[in-house]
């Protein structure tokens, strides 16, 4: 029998790891994972509305999203975004051990700070739990660090200062996050060589197909479909390795065919968009200009 949980707060949290002490701020948590009572005894769905950054190494527990497991015995570290469900599996003959920290705070916390401009950039906590950040030894314990530099400001009595100091190291744990996330989309440069490879193929296929216009463009979704991946993910990969972004390629391969149609044929500028996809001639001129710095018009004139 499956359990659903969601938590509308920390305290929620602190509920459910039967953490006995005070709740040291409404916003925000960090929990050491070694310290808590957590017996997860049947498949358990979570859901929270907050963010979390959670790293954990234990034996006989894993985390299900969709089909894909992911096994904590290694140890990474996931972003976790509001409202995201994750299904937690439980092999009782085998959990014997737990390590791992779990760091948890309220959209509210960051409201009306620099911080909640930046959160847009951290694409990760869009990303599916099996693309977890992997760390070296190194890593794990700058993480940790700033993880006990948190914990002990949750100690501290809250003053006018707190708050700035709270948002900050969250911050920095953040742009941690961004930077390992990016040694590991280039130590996987062969692995992402082979995703470059996949979505260039559906692309150019989807273009060849002829039925553009029964099907319409792809969509950034579509394309991480395809790959296994999530569509936050897919691309910030091919923005490390290509440069561009999912939409970039999607608009390349666009770009490309309205030029073969617009001298190759007679059709007009209204034709040629409804042929690439677009209800609307002006949006295809509008991207087409900003593409080439020139309208079709203007293309099919010089060619």
């Amino acid at each position: 029998m499956s359990l659903s949980l969601h938590f509308s707060g920390i305290a929620d949290v602190y509920k459910f790891f039967n953490l006995d002490q005070l709740l040291k701020h409404p916003l925000v948590a960090v929990i050491d994972f070694s310290d808590v009572d957590e017996q997860v005894l049947e498949d358990t769905r979570i859901s929270g509305d907050y963010y979390c950054l959670l790293f954990k190494r234990y034996d006989g527990n894993n985390v299900r999203y969709g089909r894909k497991v992911i096994d904590f015995n290694n140890g990474s570290l996931m972003c976790i975004g509001p409202n995201q469900v994750l299904e937690m599996e439980t092999n009782i003959d085998t959990y014997t051990e737990k390590e791992g920290w779990g760091v948890f705070f309220h959209p509210d916390l960051i409201r009306a700070t620099s911080l909640q401009d930046k959160m847009k950039d951290y694409s990760f906590f869009s990303y599916e739990v099996w693309e977890a950040l992997h760390m070296s030894e190194k890593e794990k314990q700058i993480f940790y660090e700033c993880v006990q530099k948190l914990a002990g400001e949750l100690q501290e009595n809250i003053d006018v200062h707190s708050q700035d100091i709270i948002v900050s190291n969250i911050e920095l744990l953040l742009n941690y996050c961004t930077r390992f996330y990016g040694r590991q989309f280039i130590t996987r440069k062969s692995m992402n060589g082979s995703v470059v490879m996949q979505v260039e193929k559906i692309l150019s296929d989807h273009f060849k197909s002829g039925k553009l216009e029964e099907q319409g463009l792809p969509t950034v979704k579509d394309l991480a479909d395809k790959v296994n991946l999530s569509p936050g993910y897919l691309s910030d990969l091919l923005k490390k390795e290509t440069g561009k972004n999912t939409q970039d390629h999607i608009h390349y391969y666009l770009i490309e065919e309205a030029k073969n149609v617009l001298i190759s044929t007679n059709k007009s500028v209204g034709e040629v968009a409804y042929l690439l996809g677009f209800e609307y001639p002006q949006y295809f001129n509008k991207l087409f200009k900003q593409k080439t710095g020139k309208t079709p018009v203007e293309f099919r004139n010089m060619n």
